[in-house]
């Protein structure tokens, strides 16, 4: 199935060569977890700090859990950040 995919910040360079603006659409398995696409991806795991999907916060815990995904989900990770 497809899915956006997006790496903000320092994690931009990890997407494919075809992605534009911090975004690519990827193909993942239906019953890939979000870890699956993180480590596909190089993403640290350390670095996956902030993880959405279609907006909505999924916690570390709930990472490993198959088939959390849908067509057209929008898939977003951001790095940690400092400042403020």
């Amino acid at each position: 199935m497809k899915i956006t995919f997006k790496l903000y910040a320092t994690l931009g360079d990890l997407l494919p060569s075809n992605a534009v603006r911090n975004v690519s659409t990827i193909e993942v398995p239906e019953d890939a977890s979000l870890h699956n696409i993180i480590d596909k991806y190089h993403v640290p795991r350390e670095l996956a700090h902030l993880v959405l999907i279609n907006g909505v916060f999924v916690c570390d815990a709930d990472r490993d859990q198959a088939g959390i995904l849908k067509e057209n989900d929008v898939l977003a990770i951001w790095p940690p950040v400092a400042g403020g």
